[in-house]
């Protein structure tokens, strides 16, 4: 249930290198800025010096660029970077390094990715940050949607200068991810309400829905779930 076939189908995607020689599929968030300097190395070479962009928008660094994508004016992205064809980058959004998307995926606006890859027809449309994530092909994240990576009880060791590894408690057992920064994995067509907040270390599998406003704690939710929200309000007349 932790292994990259138990979130994404890979025939249909041409970064499925990413996740070669992975036990569990978070292992593929430390390999991401390697893979994207052998890809620009080898057949998607940096690009980004030769498009026509707005005035205020920044590329800066090693960017690969496919055919067809539209980058909105004051959008920022530094490299390393993959972007695939046909995607849409909308305004302001900044993408700050080891970030891979595959085509046609959505940046929306102000949206920031970190260290993170999208794979084809995923979508991060309105205000959104991505932190240390993977997102199958047509993730669909609702407004406001935050993967946090970073524990809010996190610190250093003031001997080591290291923050603790995150660890998973799955069915009874406890795997330590290895991993200090871990924001979320949602497998192919999962989606996220808005205001969703996903805790460091959330494993969404395929299909799953996560309701708005949900504050999704660490952990593995299986595929072709609803994770509900239940709230209760009270409507009274309004005084005059």
């Amino acid at each position: 249930m932790l292994h990259v076939r138990d979130f994404f189908d890979l025939s249909a995607t041409e970064h499925a290198a990413l996740f070669a020689e992975t036990t569990y599929v978070w292992e593929a968030l430390t390999k991401i800025g390697d893979y994207i300097k052998m890809r620009l190395a080898d057949d998607l070479p940096s690009n980004a010096e030769t498009l026509a962009l707005h005035p205020t928008t920044v590329l800066s660094g090693d960017i690969h660029v496919g055919e067809g994508t539209k980058i909105d004016p004051c959008v920022y992205i530094e490299g390393p970077a993959i972007i695939g064809r046909n995607c849409e980058i909308r305004h302001g959004a900044y993408l700050r390094g080891n970030v891979i998307l595959g085509d046609g995926v959505t940046i929306g606006h102000t949206s920031e990715l970190k260290n993170t890859v999208m794979l084809e027809g995923a979508a991060a449309p309105h205000f959104a940050y991505l932190g240390d994530s993977l997102l199958g092909a047509r993730v669909n994240l609702g407004a406001g949607t935050k993967l946090s990576n970073l524990a809010v009880t996190s610190r250093k060791d003031p001997v080591t200068d290291r923050r603790p590894t995150v660890a998973l408690d799955i069915d009874g057992r406890r795997v330590d991810t290895g991993l200090t920064k871990i924001g979320a994995i949602l497998g192919d067509d999962a989606q996220t309400g808005c205001n969703c907040v996903t805790n460091p270390g959330c494993l969404i599998g395929p299909r799953t829905l996560v309701y708005a406003l949900v504050s999704l704690a660490k952990g593995y939710y299986p595929p072709d779930q609803v994770i509900k929200l239940r709230q209760q309000t009270e409507t009274v007349p309004r005084r005059p």
